[in-house]
């Protein structure tokens, strides 16, 4: 069945074409053709750089108050000079995620039928090829389970299997030797001399190891030459000392090859075939059928370049695929959570300014969007521990900037916990980028109502969040609310009179991060008991807050003042987080401010340049998923997929945006797509369950299983001819909650562990 597959028929000629596979830490992506194949290797530890002290030049409360009376009697310039001298330090080793290596597999003969597909439904890549009378196979893929990657290669008939085998370094430092007749050893550290000095950065150590049926198995001139086989096994280990405290790391790599060659291929496959599935096999889509689905995936993307709509598979396709990918990036026990390309760099982001770093103003965030709907909660866990790490490192950075207590973080962050503003206050004070990553721990809390999380992990962090921004913010002097700043909406910039500024106080994403915020650690601290004081302030500071505001030309305002933007066409659309993924705005509880968010989205289409990238075009998907409008979502999710994914499905960033001199691999608009298409599907966020909000009408037909609501409960709905067929609403925990179909809403209590199977008149017609 094709459903779950992307198969192509013509070789992959480079890596935008390649398939990528991961365990959560190793990531490969796999292209080439008969002759030839490469491994294109990445450890998401795999970091220039290192920890070190961010000097301040900021006295703290005193600069900062100084700093304010600048912006609160109008001298935008004044102000942002003194927050330049005060809160932009110098560019130091920052660093970056590097690609390890390249594996390269040669192949002395040529063939025909040439096919390659990744078949999300086990997670295994799979070649064949027929070469002078017989079909040859190539499978690979990433264990989980034993921390390697793993390919067969067989030929229906004996002795046929003959290859060369090498490895190459993707950084400078980087050497490859003999470690016995069938292995070979490298050595390696990353480095580079754009994001750090060329000197610091983590080291690595792996093996590769041929195991043969028959024929014979040399190392020469450090590459492993295979002859005449029956079948061959290549076994790849690779690992880092990223906090590391001993040499021990170093003997990792064989202990996980001894393993493997005990375990034996067949079981190896097994293991990660029932580990990927425990995961993938919870949620099923299905959104129509047609033709379409029968041909290969390149040549479905170029139809729906050229308006040929009629593929409902493939937008299925594209949800599955998102699940996949996270599955094979991020993992419970994973070192880091996902950058900016997940666990697969192509080495084009990290050769300019970008870095393949942890963007705090939107791109970390949209990668762990559709983790809790699309029932991979344990895929969020990586994220959760990396917030928990900012928070403690971000201390420093609140106490050094602004003489504050509690924590902050900024516009982005590394492995190594940076914290501190960007070296261009222009675009790096953004001073809710560590709260807006932080909100993963209430989704993640929201979904599961595990109180031993919120008690233990959520709630200290956002308390010492909310430490922060009470400690932080000040009161307008004209409007009388407590507001940030200075600080940036995420890389925009607006006019005053002709001049362009990017600092004021108070901006939109900022108010509604903090709103968000003091909410959550008042209902945590009340639901817990604890902090009786401390309610009180948060109380208070909540009735200070700015509401939100709708500007002149209808808009929903992105700062607290009405300016002119100076980039209507910007690609980012911070303010819109109070539509999605938050739930300030909604469309019945505030209609009049759902309009203004819905305007805002019409002027940034209406651009003749808009900065199309995919990250902004999955953000309209979801935010017009959330004003309930399918078609609009549907037609975005058409242009993501259609204009703005290689052919192998993974998004990308257009040349001339950010500096981008190509088309630059960015995973956020995978995850960003497939969030959104969740959310077309079902939405819980409004106290409501709410059934098919955005259901565009290419989907006329379709079921979806196992994805998830708010309150720790689980979905599946049936719709025939666009109308609700049936829903089964499954209970982890006790609640109360309403179901929504339309304007049909009724009252739905749910007592834990029962299933409620439900009509399309809403009626709960089974319980069991």
């Amino acid at each position: 069945m094709n459903d779950l597959k992307l198969w192509y028929s013509s070789t992959a000629s480079d890596w935008s074409q390649g398939l990528p596979i991961g365990n959560g830490r190793l990531g490969a992506v796999i292209f080439g053709g008969i002759e030839k194949e490469t491994w294109s290797i990445t450890e998401v530890t795999y970091w220039s750089g290192q920890p070190e002290v961010i000097k301040s030049d900021s006295k703290g409360k005193a600069d900062l108050a100084l700093m304010r009376q600048q912006f609160f009697a109008g001298d935008y310039k004044k102000g942002e000079e003194l927050a330049q001298r005060f809160l932009q330090p110098p560019k130091q080793n920052f660093g970056t995620n590097l690609p390890m290596c390249h594996i390269y597999l040669n192949v002395d003969h040529q063939g025909e039928a040439f096919q390659r597909e990744l078949n999300l439904d086990n997670g295994i890549l799979h070649i064949s090829y027929q070469s002078n009378g017989s079909i040859f196979t190539r499978d690979v893929f990433a264990s989980h389970p034993d921390g390697i990657v793993v390919s067969r290669l067989c030929s229906e008939q004996a002795g046929r299997i003959s290859f060369t085998l090498a490895v190459e370094g993707q950084t400078n430092d980087f050497s490859v030797s003999k470690m016995d007749a069938d292995t070979i050893v490298f050595h390696g550290q990353a480095t580079e001399t754009i994001h750090s000095d060329g000197n610091c950065g983590v080291f690595c150590q792996g093996m590769i190891k041929v195991v043969a049926q028959g024929g014979s198995v040399i190392v020469e001139e450090d590459q492993i030459i295979v002859k005449n086989a029956d079948e061959a096994y290549i076994y790849f280990a690779a690992n880092t000392d990223y906090g590391k405290r001993d040499e021990d790391w170093l003997h990792e790599s064989e202990r996980q090859l001894a393993r493997a060659i005990a375990h034996g291929y067949v079981r190896l496959k097994e293991n990660h075939i029932a580990d990927y599935r425990r995961l993938f096999a919870r949620v099923n889509l299905e959104l129509g059928h047609s033709d379409a689905a029968r041909l290969p995936i390149d040549e479905r993307i170029r139809n729906l370049q050229n308006g040929q709509d009629d593929d409902p598979q493939l937008f299925a396709l594209f949800y599955q695929y998102g699940r996949y990918l996270m599955i094979s990036g991020s993992r419970a026990d994973s070192p880091l959570p996902l950058n900016l390309q997940g666990i697969w760099n192509d080495g084009e982001a990290n050769r300019m300014q970008w870095s393949c770093d942890y963007h705090l103003d939107i791109n970390t965030q949209m990668n762990y969007f559709p983790t809790e709907v699309s029932n991979l909660a344990e895929c969020h866990l990586p994220l959760m521990a990396y917030i928990e790490s900012l928070s403690v490192a971000g201390k420093t950075a609140a106490h050094e900037f602004y003489g504050c207590e509690g924590w902050v973080a900024h516009v982005f962050s590394n492995a190594w916990g940076f914290t501190s503003p960007g070296w261009e206050t222009s675009w790096g004070l953004n001073v809710t980028g560590g709260l807006w990553i932080a909100s993963q721990l209430r989704e993640h809390y929201e979904f599961s109502l595990n109180r031993e999380f919120l008690a233990q992990r959520a709630y200290p962090v956002m308390k010492e969040a909310a430490a922060f921004f009470l400690d932080y913010m000040t009161v307008h002097p004209k409007l009388g609310w407590l507001v940030t700043g200075p600080s940036d909406s995420p890389e925009n910039s607006f006019y005053i009179e002709d001049d362009v500024y990017q600092l004021s106080m108070g901006s939109t994403i900022d108010q509604v991060l903090v709103r968000d915020l003091f909410v959550f650690c008042l209902d945590a601290a009340e639901l817990l008991q604890v902090d009786m004081e401390w309610q009180q302030r948060l109380k208070q500071a909540i009735g200070k807050l700015p509401p939100l505001l709708v500007g002149k030309r209808g808009q929903l305002q992105e700062w607290l003042e009405d300016y002119e933007e100076a980039q209507p066409d910007h690609r980012h659309l911070s303010h819109l987080v109070s539509l999605y993924p938050g739930n300030q705005i909604t469309v019945r509880g505030t209609p009049e401010l759902s309009a203004a968010a819905r305007i805002t989205l019409e002027n940034r289409m209406s651009r003749e340049e808009l900065e199309d990238v995919e990250f902004t075009v999955a953000s309209f998907a979801a935010s017009f998923a959330r004003l309930e409008d399918g078609e609009q979502a549907y037609k975005h999710l058409t242009h993501l997929i259609g204009q703005l994914s290689f052919d192998n499905l993974l998004t990308y960033s257009k040349p001339g945006i950010a500096g981008a001199e190509k088309k630059i691999f960015v995973v956020d608009g995978n995850f960003g797509g497939t969030a959104a298409i969740a959310e077309m599907l079902l939405q819980s966020h409004a106290g409501e369950i709410n059934l098919l909000p955005a259901l565009p009408k290419k989907w006329p037909t379709g079921k979806v299983s196992g994805i998830r609501a708010r309150g720790n409960i689980e979905v599946n709905i049936v719709w025939e001819n666009g109308e609700l067929k049936e829903a089964i609403v499954q209970a982890f925990s006790a609640g109360q909650t309403f179901l929504r179909y339309r304007d049909q809403t009724v009252p739905l209590v749910l007592a834990s562990g029962y299933i409620y199977r439900i009509d399309k008149q809403l009626n709960v017609t089974h319980k069991e």
